[in-house]
């Protein structure tokens, strides 16, 4: 594989009830652990952070495979949800649900639309077999 960009992140602390920042400090967050898992909830945590970035990586491929596949996804829309809990071998595990919005492509084509789109998001490259990811078309 050929870098073509590298994001640098910091963080420091205590992980989950820290800090962290982007080295250009487009981002500059308090973390917190949520609520559910015993933490106060008043910053921002680590699952949120990566579904915002799968969410996002997520609808670039989608536009770009719709593109490649000939079909209109302008207005298009992913929500992530991420779940984090505790795995029988010990440690936490992740799962992911993308809830897709793809109100211009015909429901004949969706299928080959998310099947590209999987293929091609780089989120999806790094998390495949590794964590639970469903896939949900939204009308």
């Amino acid at each position: 594989m050929e870098i073509q960009y590298t994001a640098t992140a910091h963080a420091s602390g205590g992980g989950r009830n820290g800090h962290v920042h982007s080295d250009d400090d487009r981002f500059n967050l308090e973390t917190r652990t949520p609520k559910e898992m015993g933490g106060s909830g008043e910053g921002t945590n680590p699952e949120q952070l990566f579904g915002m970035g799968y969410a996002t990586c997520f609808l670039g491929s989608l536009h770009r495979s719709g593109k490649g596949l000939g079909l209109n996804t302008a207005d298009a829309e992913i929500s992530s949800s991420v779940g984090i809990g505790a795995v029988a071998s010990g440690g936490f595990g992740l799962a992911v649900e993308l809830v897709i919005y793809a109100p211009n492509v015909p429901a004949d084509r969706f299928d080959e639309l998310i099947e590209a789109t999987d293929q091609t998001c780089a989120y999806s490259n790094a998390t495949r077999g590794n964590i639970a990811v469903t896939l949900t078309r939204v009308v």
